[in-house]
């Protein structure tokens, strides 16, 4: 029986975030439009928290690949429909294989741990999952390694599971033509739902057992933080993550901006300039190309909290010892405080600069459980009644908030406070409140 984590401190890090956005458009729906939502009893600016995980995620992965920050040398994640291709092309590159050989035996491999493919009749997906993947970076490399060890018996099997695999698609299509009523349609769909995996051979218990391991969290500190989720494969664990992130809001009244935009032909303008004679001179006038594009601009309140327990939980399940466990866990939570400050969604970098983007205020306290202060901001800032920019007065609005807190609860710290605005620097100098002056000065 395993010995429960004992923690020295706190259990959660709450942190808490004000930036000031102008003229970006970091996340969109599904028709273009920034995200919105009515808090206060006014419509805010929003920029879902899937975005930012999403950020700060490739954020420290990239980072760690590239040997830099407090998690360089540590195992991270992909998550991707294409552990299919990724695999093959591993059996390619280290192994010999051919190209044909090597897709067709990955992709029958992973079909038959249960994980489901896309329409085969159609190339750009065919080997694509239905779903994303989240699994330690190096699983297609681990998985290509086995089938290569094992290719004389995993080569026998996967033969005999694609013919019967091909033959019950030509049969599933030759029956599907003679339907006659969504109630024979309705009955064909079970009989074959049933059916199917029964005539399939099963994948070998040693090869899936490998498989498995390959596609588990493993010692991946990014499944670790972030948690996944996986339906398809009953017996691959799904991981609880550590970090629970808000979607971000403005904490005034918001509107956005239909940005017109025009884009030059060079050719048309490269030709008229150079013009001899006046057929080529008078090309009809205007843009290459007009349209709309939506702009935000605000200050936007976010917050985050990091699980240290959970963390732990985790690194441990994934079979780190008790030591390598807490380790990891110091180095991921101070990438963590890294990411959280220094990442930002991709959408419309080039045209917006929004990824220069640096914080107004960071905010990070421990306590025994997580913190959120939106309330502090459900009266909507109005910069002409308050009398102020938004952004600093939002901040005096967060430490008031956060001080009064404090006074009535015991189980929260003063906490750390981080600027990068000389603006803000004065108020808090004006509040008495000493600021640290880098983010590894934010974790305790």
């Amino acid at each position: 029986m395993s010995t429960p984590i004992a923690l020295t401190g706190h259990q959660f890090l709450s942190l808490h975030l004000l930036e000031t956005l102008v003229a970006v458009l970091p996340v969109r729906d599904e028709n273009g439009a920034p995200k919105s939502i009515v808090y206060g009893g006014v419509e805010r600016h929003m920029i879902t928290s899937q975005a930012r995980r999403r950020a700060e995620r490739v954020y420290s992965r990239d980072r760690a690949n590239a040997q830099k920050g407090p998690l360089a040398g540590h195992t991270m994640g992909v998550r991707t429909r294409e552990w299919a291709l990724v695999t093959a092309r591993a059996l390619e590159t280290r192994h010999g294989w051919p190209k044909e050989r090597a897709l067709t035996t990955a992709r029958a491999v992973l079909q038959a741990i249960g994980l489901k493919f896309s329409d085969p009749t159609k190339p750009t997906v065919a080997n694509l999952t239905k779903v994303l993947l989240f699994a330690p970076a190096d699983a297609g490399d681990r998985i290509a390694d086995h089938i290569h060890a094992e290719q004389e018996s995993i080569s026998a099997w996967a033969g005999n599971y694609i013919a019967l695999s091909e033959a019950a698609a030509a049969a599933k299509k030759t029956k599907g033509r003679r339907k006659s009523s969504p109630q024979d349609e309705a009955e064909a769909s079970t009989e074959d739902t049933d059916t199917d995996a029964a005539k399939l051979p099963a994948l070998p218990k040693a090869t899936r057992d490998a498989v498995l391991t390959a596609l588990a969290p493993r010692d991946a500190i990014d499944i670790a933080l972030y948690g996944r989720f996986l339906a398809e494969i009953a017996d691959s664990p799904n991981v609880d993550g550590a970090i629970q992130s808000s979607h971000a809001f403005t904490v005034h009244e918001a509107e956005h901006t239909d940005d017109f935009y025009a884009a030059a032909d060079d050719a048309k303008l490269t030709r008229k300039s150079n013009a001899l004679d006046f057929l080529d001179a008078a090309d009809d006038s205007g843009a290459g190309m007009t349209g709309y594009q939506s702009l935000i601009s605000g200050t936007f309140y976010r917050h985050a909290v990091l699980d240290r327990l959970k963390l732990q939980q985790n690194l441990r399940a994934a079979g780190m010892s008790e030591q390598d466990a807490q380790s990891a866990a110091v180095a991921a939570e101070t990438e963590f405080v890294n990411a959280f400050v220094n990442a930002f969604p991709q959408a419309k970098k080039n045209s917006t600069a929004s990824t220069g983007t640096l914080p107004a205020l960071v905010l990070a306290f421990d306590g025994d459980r997580p913190f959120s202060y939106a309330a502090a901001f459900q009266r909507p800032i109005d910069e002409v009644a308050d009398g102020g920019p938004a952004g600093e007065l939002a901040v005096r609005r967060l430490l008031a908030h956060h001080d009064f807190v404090c006074r009535r609860r015991d189980d929260i710290t003063a906490g750390r406070v981080l600027t990068y605005e000389p603006a803000i620097h004065a108020v808090l100098q004006e509040l008495g409140v000493k600021d640290v002056e880098s983010v590894e000065e934010l974790t305790a």
